[in-house]
């Protein structure tokens, strides 16, 4: 990890838009891992400010994270339809759906974000489902920085190797939040990390990095032993002082209902997984009517916004993976320290 990241440990911290800013990514970094930033809900501005303050916290290495899909056309039929399935909510929160906007809500690596790679010099640029255009990974790769993206399948693995990835991320249907999935939407090929950990290792011949479902030491040392050059842990650092989870999804990260996950589509149209609540329960977590990723988001949020301004998760993306266990009300530095093996 020191040659390849700069870091003393073999951990890295999971980007997790919404619940951190650069605060979390600073105090991994500083404690030997290497902290991640979340980038691809931030425009160019607060991404800029993002990365000033990141830069004055810590001096150490770490990751900027960015998105890699194709935006797709809105629908205005796809988008009623979602509204409509949507509708009883409303009425029952007292929105006028007549008044919401519409957007993706997460954008793809772009030339600005380039820029800001190019101004900033981050150690490691990782990106979430696939890489960007062969001239944007030219770019990134031109400052310096270890080229990291997601993998769900042997396949994906192949294919960023193939497309200039330094290190892959082995995704196992455990880990929280998105899934990195992009040379497919079929679902049933997806594989728990320690199957699919040793398949990636044996095919590809640059270093891998296993994710989801790793909670504690034991996770790590199994991970490593494996054959991964380090562990992304996420879930275990959400209940952390720098992080910035809402108040809704801590008290669910800290009871019974973490251990109900489910991979869901209604909150952004991709699947991710999330603690089950109520608007998981009665739509369904996949919902045919949700607009493509990350198209979902506009409808939904005002529900989410509201049900949380009185304290309630019912329409929240309660992120979490399969293994909440390691959760600690700690600081980072704590927390990394009882990941270690």
């Amino acid at each position: 990890m020191q040659d390849f990241f700069g870091t003393e440990l073999p951990i890295i911290q999971a980007p997790m838009a919404g619940v951190q800013d650069h605060r979390l990514a600073a105090a991994v970094s500083n404690a030997g891992g290497l902290g991640s930033l979340p980038c691809a809900m931030l425009d160019a501005q607060a991404l800029r400010a993002e990365l000033q303050a990141l830069r004055a916290a810590t001096d150490r290495s770490f990751n900027l994270n960015f998105f890699a899909h194709t935006s797709p056309t809105p629908d205005a039929d796809d988008e009623q339809r979602w509204r409509a399935a949507l509708a009883p909510y409303y009425q029952e929160i007292g929105i006028d759906p007549d008044s919401l906007s519409s957007g993706p809500g997460r954008m793809p690596f772009d030339e600005d974000a380039a820029a800001a790679v190019e101004e900033f010099r981050p150690a490691v640029v990782s990106f979430h489902f696939g890489l960007p255009k062969p001239a944007l990974v030219e770019r990134v790769r031109q400052t310096g920085a270890k080229i990291l993206s997601t993998a769900t399948t042997v396949e994906e693995a192949l294919w960023l190797e193939q497309h200039g990835a330094d290190a892959i991320i082995a995704q196992g249907l455990e880990a929280g939040g998105h899934r990195g999935i992009f040379l497919t939407t079929d679902m049933t090929n997806q594989m728990g990390t320690f199957a699919l950990l040793p398949q990636i290792v044996s095919a590809v011949n640059v270093p891998v990095i296993a994710a989801g479902g790793i909670a504690d030491a034991r996770g790590v040392k199994a991970a490593l032993d494996l054959g991964a050059m380090a562990a992304q842990v996420g879930t275990a650092f959400l209940l952390c002082h720098e992080a910035t989870t809402r108040p809704a999804h801590r008290e669910a990260l800290k009871g019974a209902h973490a251990r109900h996950t489910a991979i869901t589509n209604l909150f952004s149209g991709g699947p991710a997984r999330g603690i089950v609540n109520r608007v998981m329960r009665e739509l369904g977590p996949v919902s045919p009517e949700a607009p493509a990723f990350p198209l979902a988001t506009s409808a939904i949020a005002p529900l989410r916004a509201a049900a949380e301004a009185a304290g309630s998760g019912d329409f929240s993306p309660l992120w979490c993976g399969q293994n909440a266990s390691g959760c600690r009300e700690a600081s980072a530095a704590v927390v990394l320290e009882r990941l270690m093996p």
